[in-house]
C-alpha cells in the first residue's frame, strides 16, 4: 500500500494523475514488494535476515527443526554456543539432552522444550493453559531434575554458608 501510495503521489507531482488507476497501482505496488523495494524500510545487505540482503548476495535462512518420530511432529533443535562450550560438552549434551527428555511426561517434555529455545515464563503458560507460576515451579523442577541426570549436585544439596 505505501509503495502504491508513493507511486500515486509521484504521478501527481508529475501531472499525470490520470494514469493513476488502482488496479495499475496495486500491481506496482505488489511488484515492487516482491522485489525487495519496500517503501520505509532500510535495505540493510549486511544482515542476512533482511530479504535484500537473501536476494542480492544469494542467502538462505533455514529454520533449526527437527522431526520427533516418536511424536510425529516438528520440534525446535537447541543450539549452543560452540563459541564458549567445548567439543567434549557439545558432544555430551547432544547425547544426554535427549535421553533426559525422554524420562520426562509427554506434556512436561513439550514445555521443557519450549522453555529450552527462550520462550517466556507466561507464553508457555498461555500455550499450555497452566498458570505461570506453574511454569515457574516446572522450571526449577527441570533445572533440578537435568542436574541430578547428569551427576552435579542438585541446587537444593548445595550447602549454604551461614
Amino acid at each position: 500500500m505505501a509503495n502504491a501510495l508513493v507511486a500515486y503521489v509521484r504521478l501527481f507531482q508529475q501531472g499525470r494523475v490520470a494514469l493513476a488507476y488502482p488496479t495499475v497501482l496495486a500491481r506496482y505496488g505488489v511488484a515492487q514488494v516482491r522485489d525487495g523495494r519496500r517503501v520505509g524500510a532500510k535495505m540493510n545487505i549486511r544482515d542476512p535476515l533482511s530479504l535484500y540482503c537473501q536476494r542480492k548476495k544469494d542467502v538462505t535462512v533455514e529454520r533449526l527443526d527437527l522431526f520427533d518420530e516418536e511424536e510425529d511432529c516438528w520440534r525446535e533443535a537447541v543450539v549452543e554456543d560452540t563459541r564458549t562450550a567445548g567439543v567434549p560438552d557439545i558432544v555430551a549434551f547432544r547425547m544426554d539432552f535427549p535421553a533426559w527428555l525422554g524420562t520426562l511426561t509427554r506434556r512436561n517434555r513439550k514445555i521443557a522444550l519450549k522453555l529450552a529455545i527462550a520462550e517466556s515464563t507466561g507464553r508457555v503458560a498461555c500455550m499450555f493453559r497452566v498458570s505461570p507460576g506453574r511454569v515457574a515451579q516446572l522450571r526449577r523442577e527441570f533445572a533440578g531434575s537435568w542436574k541430578k541426570f547428569t551427576g552435579e549436585t542438585p541446587p537444593d544439596a548445595i550447602a549454604v554458608p551461614e
